[in-house]
């Protein structure tokens, strides 16, 4: 480690100009996963004639795409190298992003209607309301299917960059700092993705979401401009002097010189080879049991303001409401600093100290058992419930995906990355199509559970699975691998 105070005032700090890009291209991930989400209950339903089943089925698909591309996005990743690897993901996921504002024009051109005032105006529950609804659908989907291609690769592209451009005890910091474009993306979507499509549906431009998927997928090829000029791995690039170099690659210092003659070989971890290892079915399955908890808050909470509180997602209190859970997520950027709070405190190695604060953020989405009941004393309480269990959750990611780099070579950390996300991404299919169709029949018998009625009812049993996820995930997760044993290829 640099002890040196000269040095260190010498030292370029280049990497957080890096993990500022990685923060970029999360936000831009997520504004562009939120469009859908945020149009689809109040101007795209109307016109396709949607049920609850159908947005279940269009993001229940995207997630088990999202999960397949990721166990290859990460092997890509590892192949390519990261700044082509990601040019490639972020380049695919921006024109799948744009693509949906076709979905309405061809949906139209099938079923041979002109504008979609006419597809509105069909009768609900007519034999020519059911095909348009279930045309758009496959088209959505082959529109989600180009999304969620490229979007696979963000994560294990942006782990790959944070394990070559900050030490272990910085990884689950830079991180959370990255992982926080997630939230922020988030929260600037209610803000300007209804505006958006409000704004070019007033001025005669299609329906109006049509242009919010084009002007968020544009971001995407902004972002790629910057990459071009901005990236080089740390010992090529002009902008990161010796001093600084030192300080990213201080682990091969400190942990002995076998690790280190491990990199220099660059020897190759096979994929099969990653499937025989502890570690890899631990963060499997860590990611399997909590993923879909914030995909569901992602993706359905919009939903569940206007079903059980009746805000559609154009009103000003929805849109405060989101801004309002997301501003509380963003909590979750001093999640990734807990372990270096901890190791500094008490001497344990990073995986120990990851597995402890993981364990504090894992109490906290238990609030989730209290937000259905609050809710009917307020629509506050919820929120703010949910924005906890977000900022629990985006502190938890932070760490877990930290600690594959902690115990991986370099060579295999984005492979390994596209695995767990792949098991999350499972998760997250089971938990999307699950609630869909839990929602619409609970919408149409009025089930009754725990004393709530209707959708209501649906909804507080997924927040009861959300709210145990964490716990269930750690417990695995520390019977699997109880102690730090970093992976050397012999």
């Amino acid at each position: 480690m640099i002890t040196n105070q000269n040095v260190l005032k010498k030292m370029t700090n280049y990497r957080w100009a890096i993990c500022a890009m990685l923060f970029f291209a999360t936000t831009v991930n997520y504004l562009d996963r939120q469009v859908l989400s945020l149009t689809w209950k109040d101007f795209i339903a109307p016109e396709f004639h949607w049920t609850d089943n159908d947005y279940g089925t269009i993001t229940s698909i995207f997630s088990i795409i999202y999960a397949v591309g990721m166990l290859f996005a990460g092997r890509f990743i590892d192949w390519m190298g990261t700044r082509k690897g990601y040019l490639w993901s972020i380049g695919i996921w921006s024109l799948g992003a744009c693509l949906h504002a076709l979905c309405g024009y061809a949906t139209e051109m099938w079923v041979g209607l002109n504008n979609p005032d006419a597809m509105i105006e069909i009768q609900k529950g007519s034999a020519l309301a059911l095909t348009i609804s279930t045309v758009s659908v496959y088209f959505f989907i082959a529109a989600r299917f180009v999304l969620a291609l490229g979007e696979a690769g963000n994560f294990p592209a942006a782990i790959k960059v944070t394990a070559e451009y900050f030490p272990k005890k910085d990884r689950a910091y830079a991180t959370s700092i990255f992982n926080a474009g997630a939230t922020v993306g988030a929260l600037g979507a209610p803000l300007t993705i209804p505006p958006l499509a409000n704004y070019f549906k007033s001025i005669g431009v299609g329906n109006g979401w049509e242009m919010a998927f084009i002007v968020i997928g544009a971001l995407g090829f902004l972002w790629m401009g910057l990459w071009v000029f901005m990236y080089e791995e740390p010992s090529k690039s002009k902008h990161v002097n010796e001093a600084e170099l030192k300080y990213i690659e201080q682990d091969k210092d400190e942990e002995g010189q076998q690790e280190a003659k491990v990199e220099k070989k660059e020897k190759k971890m096979s994929f099969k080879q990653c499937f025989t290892y502890k570690q890899t079915w631990a963060f499997a399955f860590g990611k399997f049991m909590t993923d879909g908890v914030w995909w569901f808050f992602l993706f359905w909470t919009p939903a569940y303001i206007s079903d059980v509180y009746g805000f559609s997602s154009d009103s000003h209190t929805a849109m405060l409401l989101i801004f309002v859970l997301y501003a509380i997520t963003m909590l979750s950027i001093y999640g990734g600093k807990l372990p270096t709070i901890i190791i500094n405190k008490t001497g344990l190695n990073p995986y120990a100290a990851r597995m402890r604060a993981m364990l504090i953020f894992a109490f906290f989405p238990l609030l989730a058992l209290f937000a259905q009941p609050l809710g009917a004393y307020s629509y506050w309480y919820p929120i703010i419930i949910i924005g906890i269990a977000g900022a629990a959750h985006q502190s938890w990611s932070a760490n877990i995906f930290s600690t594959v780099s902690d115990m991986f070579p370099k060579s295999a950390i984005a492979t390994v990355t596209g695995i767990g996300g792949m098991a999350g991404g499972v998760g997250s299919f089971l938990i999307n199509k699950g609630s869909g169709m839990l929602f619409t029949f609970s919408g149409d018998t009025d089930m009754v559970f725990m004393g709530f009625h209707g959708k209501a009812a649906g909804y507080f049993i997924i927040f009861c699975i959300c709210a145990v996820a964490y716990l269930i995930g750690w417990t695995v997760m520390k019977i699997l691998v109880p102690k730090y044993k970093p992976i050397i290829l012999e």
